[in-house]
């Protein structure tokens, strides 16, 4: 039998942001596959619950509850419910997202460029400040942020959603330097194109034919990822296989990014 322990991950704890649809969900279940207790912090209560029913199928303790990571104030709180409902936290997620196509700059409203920021970078940094508190008491832990092609290519009708993904490149950097000497790897995933809800518009709608098309085109692997595709990276770099690997942005992207 293969040694595969180095990706086993029983005994951790792990926190999925926004894990209740998506690319969230198939990170959390792979998660819990891989043996970690898995909780979903998420803004939808019935798909949190359907989450949960697949997590307790699996057989790992689970929690979920409603957190909106926009609002500051609440943040705290639900690390804390999340510790006391399963335990300290050594793996954590940074998945919630949102994006307001807008059609550029000069179209774009202040409100929706602050509830992207907010939602997409802020939240980010306030959950990995908390999670990375409680990691370093206990010696060590793992956090993921959700990266995007945008990270590295703008958009001319979504530039909120390109600037806050493109600083959680550099978050993950400056965080990966100062936590290395705590014993917390810092990364991130960047996917690409993966059919979600989200996506469905681009893959379905004639209108955005030719921008389907190009998206085929360009990746060398000639289609869309599935969300399943991107779990292995999330255990990879949330077990001890990757304890040496900080830092980095991994695309899962079917060579998007570089063709």
């Amino acid at each position: 039998m293969k040694n595969t322990t180095n990706f086993d991950l029983d005994g951790r704890v792990a926190v999925v942001t926004g894990g209740n649809g998506g690319i969230g969900r198939s990170i959390a279940l792979g998660l819990a596959r891989a043996g970690a207790s898995v909780a979903i912090l998420a803004r939808n209560e019935q798909k949190n619950a359907a989450v949960l029913a697949d997590l307790e199928q699996i057989g790992r303790p689970s929690f979920a509850m409603f957190l909106d990571v926009s609002k500051r104030a609440t943040l705290a709180d639900a690390i804390e419910r999340t510790e006391n409902a399963l335990g300290g936290i050594d793996i954590l997620v940074n998945n919630a997202g949102i994006g307001r196509p807008s059609g550029g700059v000069l179209n774009e409203t202040e409100e929706d460029w602050d509830a992207v920021i907010e939602t997409n970078l802020n939240a980010c940094f306030l959950m990995a400040k908390l999670a990375a508190t409680s990691m370093v008491k206990r010696g060590g832990g793992k956090i993921i942020n959700i990266a995007s092609m945008y990270s590295y290519f703008g958009s001319g009708i979504i530039p909120s959603y390109s600037a806050s993904k493109g600083a959680i490149v550099q978050l993950t950097k400056s965080m990966a330097v100062e936590m290395a000497p705590h014993n917390i790897q810092v990364n991130a995933i960047a996917p690409g194109w993966f059919t979600t809800d989200l996506t469905a518009v681009i893959r379905d709608n004639p209108d955005f034919a030719s921008f389907n098309q190009s998206i085929l085109d360009r990746t060398p692997a000639g289609r869309w990822g599935e969300t399943h595709e991107l779990a292995g990276a999330a255990v990879f770099l949330a077990s001890s296989a990757a304890g040496f690997v900080t830092g980095v942005t991994l695309p899962v992207d079917g060579g998007y990014s570089i063709a």
